[in-house]
């Protein structure tokens, strides 16, 4: 019996090939905050913006996981808050057939490679619709901060080990 082509049904009808797809995406929490107006737009001082970003993630059904990326940005001029916005962007992910070591991977660097253009987006309009030029993030290597993230936790070898 010949060995089935890629993409070919199997004899018995399983499909075993894995599958990623995106299910959904949404604004899941979301604030914009100015807190000075309208005194801040008289204020001269140059902006300083620090933006923090956590990645989480958790099953929420039989093969169906969620990944939300958090951004919290702070704007001061002077010593004046300018704005403040709290923004968690998620998707949720089908996974099938995945093997469970690559499912972790994936929903740590990969997803929230996928979900990062939406969530820079909603932030960056967010902010010019409060009256200030728009924030635009860099992107992000989201697999290179896992990788870090592995090796502070001491799994680097290990996760290595089993590649």
């Amino acid at each position: 019996m010949a060995e089935p082509e890629f993409g070919e049904p199997i004899a018995n009808g399983e499909d075993t090939s894995p599958a990623v797809g995106i299910l959904s995406q949404y604004v899941k929490d979301f604030s914009f905050e100015n807190p000075n107006a309208p005194a801040i737009y008289q204020n001269q001082t140059g902006p300083g913006v620090d933006i923090q970003f956590n990645i989480g993630s958790g099953q929420v059904g039989e093969e169906v996981y969620e990944v939300a990326l958090k951004v919290e940005a702070r704007c001061t001029m002077g010593d004046t808050v300018a704005y403040l916005v709290d923004l968690t962007y998620a998707g949720l992910f089908g996974l099938r057939n995945i093997p469970a070591d690559q499912i972790d991977p994936f929903l740590m660097s990969e997803a929230p490679r996928i979900l990062f253009p939406f969530a820079r987006r909603v932030l960056a309009d967010a902010v010019r619709d409060g009256g200030f030029p728009p924030l635009l993030l860099e992107p992000i290597d989201f697999h290179g901060l896992y990788l870090a993230r592995l090796e502070q936790q001491g799994q680097l070898g290990q996760e290595a080990g089993q590649a």
